[in-house]
């Protein structure tokens, strides 16, 4: 649609046109409002009566316009008005660098000037997710100052949408611009190899688009050439740029980087456009330092010149042989090489833990990721290099979890306060990318999407590496009772992905949940197995596990399918039972990492006194959870098991340990157990079918037992009984938040809300005469310790300094006990009114290695002086098992 000069499309005043293009036509505009120069692209008159594209553009428009780099043409804003949408951009003065070529090749040092900054300008917006997929001569302008600006940076896929991967024939310069040949030819002969054959594209394209570029600016010449689209498409799929074209006196590092920008195979060519810059960057500081081998050969009498171009030519052959196969080689010379890693002095790898945990190998398996505690109790991620004894932890990065990342290996993504979050591998402070209270997974493509899992009860999200709103890409299947989808991880392709779908408490031997396969273009997915814990793909096999041998069997990223038989690769290989996730990480060079065990007697019940002095076992190790002793102190309440677990008590005096519940015999979790104050009775979660509901019912386990809260739309945990027996204290989650709510138990009242805000508030505890509550929130930004009086409304005291989890009362309401984030058993003394309230200083009374997963670790005796403590047998003991070369022995059958 023509606009004649002095119309409106919003405050924007339409002068003269600029010129058509592929992606619309562009006028200079004045905008009346801000008073400035702009240029108003108006968009095919396709998204007047196209929806869905127009909805689609709209929310990837949104996203460039958050691009703010000297060397990208800043994008404004969309505007509607009436017939005609158009993009409004920042006005760009200078002629493109497709007319500035065609005057003639460029001088050297102007070509790698600009080629810099159009790197640096590709870099900022690869860092960030987003591709252009377009890039060319005549998208990029120079100023009349020399400097280089990227134009319609993503606009080929916004406008294409959902079409504009896979199928050449949706490429947006060719379906929008289909009578503008020129544009036609010319956008042909920039596409990569993938992108020609109508094959998923991710930055690597940019990369190969970005080599033509620098080819043509020395040259005068495009790459890849022809008389028709088909002719151009053909070069770019079966020819080979004439590198010869390239002047004399190129640099041998610039001819270097033209030729491993334009490898036809992505996974050779140049990686990151960052690496083209760095070498750019280096010519230009050091344009003396010249290869001797060219400076040399430009001396060559001509008589040699074909001699040595033979031997040259066999040279190359033998290296680029010997170069693939090194880089293909078979690590340590086709042997398996297995070694074990450990945590650097006074620090432990986190297993388990309430905030987080976990390890992950880097894409090409140099780099280990991992969650340690250091002696101060504080948890951080570190770095290290597979063949460096040494690790550096990655300041900012309080409380971190579950940790992947970036493909290029760059940037780990990981969750903490809340939050999904990434940080530069090499450090630097850590960006928030969007709200996730209790991450379960995150993979990271090509591209700069992230797909992760924010909560317990949630489908997969996705969202940009550089932020933005997560949109769901899965959905909770409730026929199929899925409670949660986790753990995804990207196939090659970077479009679809496995995923763990079901709920967490499943049995092992007869596991309900399924690995899937999904896909970020559409809602189809695919079930390939039913499986305990997660899968993930390396070196062209799925691994998973088998109660504890982890399995690998071939699959086809083509067809989605798995093929031949799984075989075990490792042996025992430990799961997170409460997050059924393998404790096992992998890249595509043949490296594999992971934890030893089985994960089943892993603990042990201790009893200490007030100064740390062991004074005992209460029996044997086993996997308790969740301690609490009865009112009287004769007996400690207690969980055994996760996946399946029950209810149990034992007796102090008799030394007799009692089953109450019987639960793990059907595949239901019995946990968390809470006493009344007589004694008589206990609350507890029980989870069936992955529904964490509150039950309660006699301490003896006779009787049938009642429905408190039904847990159908939330996950629930019960935590104290008020002193008078009304009430029962117990936390929730809602939407990932934790909140603080009370049941009554003597009427028909229906429960309510005690404690809820943005942040979570768990672990409430009654104080003796019920007059306030104890619990701890995570608001600081850490969890500490407060207390709130009961019923309320009132003031509120911090107890904890330096953090705290899990608080409980001593019996004559003067103490209030913790732990701490170094794993230390605290104490605070309590002076209290009505609704006054004085703290004192808080102390440790002794250190020990509690049990990091969530919940009630330890508990006090009625006379506060003993403490039953769940004791972590592998804490500190843990070593990260490494394999190199895990495949070569399935490669060799």
């Amino acid at each position: 649609m023509a606009l004649a000069p002095g119309t409106k499309v919003g405050p924007y005043e339409i002068g003269g046109s600029l010129g058509v293009g592929g992606m619309g036509e562009v006028y200079r505009a004045r905008d009346t409002k801000l008073k400035r120069e702009v240029a108003v692209k108006v968009l095919p008159e396709i998204f007047a009566t196209d929806g869905a594209r127009k909805l689609r553009f709209e929310r990837e428009a949104e996203l460039l316009a958050s691009l703010n780099h000297p060397n990208i043409a800043h994008l404004y804003g969309l505007e509607d008005a009436g017939a005609v949408h158009a993009l409004v951009m920042e006005l760009v003065d200078g002629a493109t660098l497709a007319e500035r070529i065609a005057q003639g090749p460029m001088a050297l040092e102007e070509a790698v000037v600009l080629a810099k900054q159009i790197a640096d300008g590709l870099e900022y917006a690869h860092e960030r997710g987003i591709i252009h997929r377009d890039l060319k001569p005549a998208n990029i302008k120079v100023t009349p100052d020399g400097q280089a600006k990227i134009l319609d940076f993503g606009l080929a896929k916004a406008l294409a949408g959902d079409g504009a991967e896979g199928d050449i024939a949706t490429s947006p310069t060719i379906s929008v611009a289909a009578t503008t040949a020129g544009v036609l030819l010319g956008t042909a002969g920039y596409m990569s190899p993938e992108q020609a054959k109508g094959k998923s594209v991710d930055r690597r394209a940019d990369i190969w688009a970005f080599g033509c570029v620098l080819y043509e600016m020395l040259t005068g010449k495009p790459a890849f050439d022809g008389e028709t689209i088909t002719d151009k498409l053909a070069a770019v799929v079966r020819g080979e740029p004439e590198l010869s074209q390239l002047p004399e006196k190129t640099p041998q590092r610039i001819r270097e980087l033209v030729q491993r920008c334009l490898i036809k195979d992505p996974k050779q060519r140049l990686q990151a456009i960052g690496e083209a810059r760095i070498a750019l960057d280096q010519w230009l500081s050091h344009p003396e330092e010249e290869n001797p081998a060219t400076v040399g050969a430009a001396a060559l009498s001509k008589k040699w010149i074909w001699i040595l171009g033979a031997v040259a030519s066999t040279t190359t052959l033998l290296a680029i042989t010997f170069g693939w196969m090194y880089r293909n080689r078979a690590p340590t010379g086709g042997r398996v090489v297995r070694s074990y890693t450990k945590a650097m002095p006074n620090s432990s790898f986190v297993v388990f833990g309430g905030t987080g945990a976990g390890f992950a190998l880097s894409p090409d398996g140099r780099q280990l990721a991992y969650v340690a505690t250091i002696s101060e109790g504080k948890v951080l991620l570190w770095v290290r290099p597979v063949d460096s004894m040494k690790a550096r932890s990655l300041e900012g990065t309080d409380g971190a979890g579950f940790p992947f990342w970036s493909p290029d290996g760059r940037f780990i993504g990981f969750f903490a306060a809340g939050k999904l979050k990434k940080i530069e591998a090499s450090g630097g402070p850590p960006l928030t990318i969007c709200d996730a209270p209790e991450g379960r997974g995150g993979t990271w493509n090509h591209e700069g999407v992230l797909l992760f899992t924010p909560g317990l009860r949630f489908p997969i999200f996705r969202v940009s590496a550089a932020g933005g709103k997560p949109v769901a890409v899965t959905a909770l299947d409730q026929a199929k009772h899925e409670q949660s989808h986790r753990w995804p991880f990207f196939l090659p392709d970077g479009r679809h992905f496995l995923y763990l779908a079901g709920e967490p408490f499943t049995p092992k031997e007869n596991p309900t949940n399924t690995v899937m396969v999904g896909s970020i273009d559409s809602k189809e997915t695919k079930p390939l197995f039913s499986s305990y814990a997660n899968a993930i793909y390396a070196s062209g096999r799925l691994l998973f596990l088998r109660q504890n041998t982890l399995m690998a069997q071939p699959f086809d990223v083509q067809r989605l399918e798995l093929i031949g038989d799984p075989v075990p690769i490792a042996d025992p290989v430990l799961e997170d039972e409460g997050r059924v996730l393998g404790l096992f990480s992998a890249s595509d060079n043949g490296a594999l990492t992971y934890i030893e065990g089985v994960g089943t007697a892993d603990r042990q019940l201790n009893w200490f006194d007030r100064k740390g002095t062991k004074l005992g076992e209460l029996m044997g190790p086993d996997a308790y959870t969740d301690v609490q002793i009865s009112p009287d102190g004769k007996k400690v309440f207690f969980a055994i098991g996760l996946s399946e677990s029950d209810i149990w008590t034992y007796d102090l005096a008799r030394g007799i340990k009692t089953r109450l519940t019987f639960g793990a015999s059907t595949s239901v979790a019995n946990n968390a157990v809470v006493v009344s104050p007589d004694g008589r009775r206990m609350a507890y979660t029980s989870i069936r079918n992955g529904i964490f509901s509150i039950f309660q019912r006699t301490t003896d386990g006779s009787g049938k037992e009642d429905l408190v809260v039904d847990g159908s739309s939330s996950t629930t945990y019960p935590n104290d009984w008020s002193p008078d027996g009304k009430l029962l204290a117990y936390e929730v989650s809602n939407s990932g938040v934790w909140e603080i709510w009370m049941a009554p138990l003597s009427d028909s009242r229906k429960p309510y809300p005690f404690l809820r805000s943005q942040f979570s508030q768990l672990g409430p505890r009654f104080s003796p005469d019920g007059k306030f509550v104890t619990y701890f929130s995570t608001e600081s930004g850490r969890p500490e310790v407060y207390v709130v009086p009961f019923p309320g409304p009132g003031g509120k005291w911090q107890v904890s300094a330096g953090g705290g989890t899990w608080p409980r009362w001593g019996r004559d309401g003067k103490e209030i006990f913790y732990r701490s984030p170094d794993n230390r058993i605290m104490s605070a003394e309590m002076k209290h009114g009505n609704n006054s309230f004085e703290i004192g200083t808080a102390r440790a009374l002794f250190e020990t290695r509690t049990y990091q997963r969530g919940g009630a670790v330890f508990d006090v005796s009625p006379d506060s002086q003993r403490f039953p403590v769940i004791y972590s047998l592998m804490q500190g003991n843990v070593s990260i098992a490494l394999v190199e070369n895990w495949d070569s022995e399935l490669r060799n059958k």
